[in-house]
This record gives C-alpha cells, sequence and structure tokens, in this order.
C-alpha cells in the first residue's frame, strides 16, 4: 500500500489564489497598525514632532523670515513645506523597522506560515502607510487651530494631502532598500538622517529659493522636495500647479521604480 505525503490544505488554499497575496498584505498591515496601538511611544516622531516644528519655526523665526507681517503671514508659506518635511521624515521609519523585525527574527516566523513570500514587505509598507496618514492629520489639525485655511477649495487642499502621502509611499521604498541592507536599526537611521536634513533644510521649505547661495539654489532647483513643496503651495494656496504636479509625479515613478525592485531582490536573499 503506498502512502502519499500531502500538503495541509491550508497552505494548497492559498497557493492556489492567484490573489491571495493582496488579503495576505492587508491582514499584516493590520498586524503593524495593531502593533502600534500596544506601543504608541513609536508614534511620537509623528505626533509631537509636527507640532514641536510648527511652533518652534512659526514662533522663533517667523517673524524674522516673513518681515513686517509677522508670523500669520509666515504661516500659509510654512505649513505646506512642513507637511513635506514632517511626512518625508516619516518615512525612514518604514526601514528602521524592517531591520528590527529582521534583528528580533520576526520574518523567520512569517516565512514559516503558508502565505506569500512577498506580503510581509508589503504589509510592512502599508502598515507605516497609517502613520505618515496620522502626521499629516495632526500637522493639518495644528494650522487650522492657527489660522491656516485652503484658499484654492477644500478639493485641491485634500488632493494636496494625498500627493504628499503618495510621495511618502514613493520615497519609503529607499528606506526599505537599505534596512534591508544594512546590518543595524541604527546605520539605517544614521544614514536617513544624513540624507534627510540636507535635503529639507536645503530647500525651499522655510526659505524662498531666491534667499540661497548660488551653489545651493542649483540644488534646490532640481531637487524633488522643492517640486513637492510647490505643488503643495499651489494647491492650497493657489497658484502655477501643472509644472511642479507633473514633475513630483515623475519623481515618484521614479523613486518606486528604481527602489522598489532593489528593495524586493533584498528582500528575497534574505527570505
Amino acid at each position: 500500500m503506498t502512502t502519499a505525503t500531502l500538503e495541509p490544505p491550508t497552505q494548497l488554499g492559498h497557493r492556489s489564489r492567484p490573489f491571495a497575496w493582496v488579503s495576505q498584505s492587508l491582514t499584516l498591515a493590520w498586524r503593524n497598525i495593531v502593533r502600534i496601538r500596544q506601543n504608541p511611544e513609536a508614534l511620537a516622531d509623528v505626533t509631537f514632532q509636527p507640532i514641536i516644528f510648527l511652533a518652534l519655526f512659526l514662533f522663533v523665526f517667523g517673524g524674522a523670515i516673513a518681515g513686517g507681517g509677522g508670523w500669520r503671514s509666515y504661516l500659509p508659506v510654512l505649513l505646506p513645506g512642513l507637511l513635506v518635511q514632517t511626512v518625508v521624515f516619516a518615512t525612514m521609519g518604514t526601514g528602521v523597522g524592517l531591520n528590527d523585525d529582521f534583528a528580533k527574527g520576526v520574518f523567520d516566523r512569517f516565512r514559516s506560515l503558508p502565505i506569500a513570500r512577498i506580503s510581509p514587505l508589503i504589509g510592512a509598507v502599508l502598515g507605516d502607510a497609517v502613520r505618515y496618514s496620522l502626521s499629516i492629520v495632526i500637522l493639518m489639525t495644528s494650522g487650522f487651530v492657527l489660522g491656516f485655511r485652503f484658499h484654492n477649495g477644500v478639493g485641491n487642499g485634500l488632493l494636496a494631502m494625498l500627493i504628499v502621502l503618495l510621495f511618502a509611499l514613493s520615497m519609503c521604498w529607499i528606506w526599505v532598500w537599505l534596512g534591508l541592507t544594512m546590518k543595524t536599526a541604527q546605520g539605517v537611521q544614521g544614514i536617513a538622517f544624513l540624507v534627510m536634513f540636507p535635503l529639507t533644510f536645503g530647500s525651499n521649505i522655510f526659505v524662498p529659493t531666491s534667499t540661497l547661495p548660488g551653489f545651493l539654489q542649483a540644488f534646490t532647483k532640481v531637487s524633488p522636495i522643492t517640486y513637492l513643496v510647490n505643488t503643495e503651495r499651489a494647491l492650497m494656496g493657489g497658484g502655477a500647479v501643472q509644472k511642479p504636479l507633473l514633475i513630483t509625479l515623475a519623481w515618484m515613478v521614479g523613486l518606486v521604480a528604481v527602489f522598489a525592485p532593489l528593495a524586493i531582490r533584498a528582500y528575497r536573499r534574505r527570505t
């Protein structure tokens, strides 16, 4: 009598469904959200930091930068730029979290489950989208309390927030790749800060490009942050939006096209 060895029905079921990875990724994204709820201090960078930065730059530097208009005239200029900076800084948490999960063996446990191989990676990225969204809500709420308003319509204002969220989801693939290739979470965070600070502070987020030194103007004029900030300000306050929006979308496509394959390749090597 021949004994046949069969795979467990659950595993066969998961493999037979062509789009099972979608539901599996969403389930793992929810796991990340639940983990945040159980560890609320992990949200400090997207809750308190936006408020602190807004108060610091608005009240400490607003009068000097805006001149006679004071901080109230600086708020419509600052808030869209600070929104970009806040969300861009939040993206590095994705790579740091992935690196930490690998170090703790979390992905080894995922590998033993009957799920698609890519699902834990996609779930981690989607779960962090909640962090980005929370930082947007908190910063914009703080701005509205201080008197900020959409002067180009609520629809365009919501579109501006959607674009900055999509840009964050595009940019996070850089840190996903670094998180999967570097040895420690501290190393990922250190490299991220070395990139983020020149990219954001050496831009038009806080001051007009024309006030910067010539060499820095040349860098600012080709930076994706500049075009994203110009898009946000045009959508929220009015102005020409087509050119900065198209260039921002091109940067988003380019970031995903370059770094998503690198990240997936590094992920497959580690799993």
